[in-house]
């Protein structure tokens, strides 16, 4: 008997969700006392949060009240319920005047809210892995265990998001005061930009800089040098990162921004090659074949030392669906922040859903559709970079415009800026004529007057104008930078 009572006693025991019934009276006592208490809390207060059904429906009546412009107190409040019901072992009158007699004051009663709303979210928790433990005993054949993964992290994501106490409405004031602070930190900012700067200084006065919660599409054919632009940008805005430590201990950006790169075609080795080449002025080639003399193998070191500690993470799994990439983007900025994401690129995306996966377009669609809500969920930009189709090569002039995107409805309509990169050289350097004839001597002219030169055409931008810009592009080391134009070179000395 022993024994049994032992084993019986080693049992564990049921465990009461974390709750504070006592704190839960004196608030509602408070709001019922004074019903500006409820405009102090009910910006972040939700009725979930209560513990007790009952408690949920005198919160739930009082707004009702309160937002119909009425008073709330015991008196009204009672009308809301049966003349019998009952609310533990009293009438609903006694309770309601049970709940004024032990009202906090109003001074605590926003610290009261605020330590309701976080147990509300610890039993949320307690849900949540709950739930986790119970689908991995049990999980269906269609979910395996990395969608599982992917599924309680948006689900802690959107509870950490929404645990935070803001939101609701702001008064004109308080924008206006953020605008300001806007405009403050961009005047603050190099190259005064509201969002960040790409580097190019040309695209930037254009655009404003990359703002944040914007789907920005980089469109080309291949060999255009997508691959390259956003990868020059990338490291313009991670070289640029400047933190601030604050109060609590996290760091806020003030300049630049920490860059996360999913990189679905290229591996992060070449993709780390390629910027190596870019800062050090050395062709890719000749690093990846080793073709180098002592001076460069110097340059590429001091570069790499230069470049190691910038904030830029890149992600080289291939095969990503949409939501995978955003599962991943939303833990980067949990551990080390996140200001700018890119995609490179949106074609070799895979849907979520098996009913997208069945049709391309409505797969692009699902696809623009969860980045664009991304964006506005992490508060970044992202640049996704996109593939052209086939019928720009057989117009003359080759120049992109919108309608040359694949399943081009989605991805127009979705994205706040339209960029396509385009370089004439490309072209015309395959129109070869036969050396020494006229029409040599004019192909030569032209050449030229376009080498070395690729053009960023705006094709749609919801905050600005549209337009084409100039870059200088060094083919050896796949290279963007700002042209500088005749009239901006200084004066000639006779």
């Amino acid at each position: 008997m022993a024994s049994t009572a032992r084993s019986i006693d080693n049992l564990p025991t049921q465990r009461v969700a974390p709750h504070n019934v006592e704190a839960e009276r004196q608030l509602l006592g408070a709001i019922l006392v004074n019903n500006e208490t409820f405009d102090r809390i009910s910006g972040f207060l939700e009725v979930r949060h209560f513990f007790l059904e009952p408690h949920r429906e005198i919160y739930t009546r009082v707004a009702e009240l309160i937002r119909a412009g009425k008073v709330a107190s015991p008196i009204t409040v009672k009308t809301f319920f049966p003349v019998d019901h009952r609310i533990g072992e009293l009438p609903v009158t006694q309770y309601l005047l049970r709940l004024v007699a032990d009202a906090t004051t109003v001074i605590n009663a926003v610290d009261y809210a605020r330590s309701i709303a976080d147990l509300a979210t610890r039993r949320n928790l307690i849900r949540i892995g709950e739930e986790m433990v119970n689908t991995a005993f049990d999980a269906p054949v269609d979910m395996p265990p990395n969608a599982q993964i992917e599924d309680a992290e948006r689900r802690l994501f959107e509870l950490a998001e929404t645990g935070k106490f803001d939101g609701g409405f702001s008064t004109f004031t308080d924008a206006l005061a953020a605008a300001i602070d806007m405009a403050a930190a961009a005047y603050q900012r190099d190259g005064h930009l509201s969002g960040l700067a790409t580097g190019l200084d040309d695209l930037d006065r254009l655009i404003g800089g990359l703002q944040s919660s914007d789907l920005i599409i980089l469109a080309g054919r291949p060999a255009m040098g997508k691959t390259s632009l956003a990868t020059n940008i990338a490291y313009n805005v991670a070289r640029a990162y400047r933190g601030e430590e604050q109060a609590d201990g996290t760091f806020t950006t003030v300049d630049g921004g920490v860059v996360g790169f999913f990189s679905l075609e290229m591996s992060s080795e070449q993709l780390a090659t390629r910027i190596l080449a870019e800062q050090a002025g050395i062709p890719s080639s000749q690093i990846r074949r080793g073709a180098i003399d002592e001076d460069q193998f110097a340059q590429l070191a001091a570069v790499s030392r230069e470049i190691q500690s910038v904030p830029l993470h890149i992600d080289q799994t291939g095969g990503l669906n949409v939501a995978q990439l955003a599962a991943r983007a939303r833990r980067l900025k949990r551990q080390r922040g996140l200001d700018f994401v890119i995609i490179d690129y949106l074609q070799l995306l895979q849907g979520s859903s098996r009913r997208a996966s069945e049709n391309r377009v409505q797969e692009i669609t699902e696809i623009t559709t969860n980045l664009k809500a991304l964006a506005k969920e992490l508060n970044v930009p992202i640049l996704a970079l996109s593939q052209l189709s086939r019928q720009v090569e057989s117009r003359d002039d080759k120049r992109p415009q919108l309608a040359d995107l694949r399943e081009s409805g989605s991805i127009e309509q979705d994205a706040d800026v339209v960029m396509f990169v385009y370089r004439e050289e490309y072209y015309l350097k395959n129109k070869m004529p036969k050396e020494g004839t006229e029409e040599f001597f004019k192909w030569q002219a032209e050449m030229e007057g376009v080498a070395g030169i690729a053009e960023l055409i705006i094709g749609k931008q919801r905050h600005g104008p549209t337009g084409t810009i100039q870059l200088q592009f060094d083919a050896d080391v796949t290279r963007f930078s700002n042209l500088l134009a005749d009239d901006h070179l200084p004066a000639r000395m006779d």
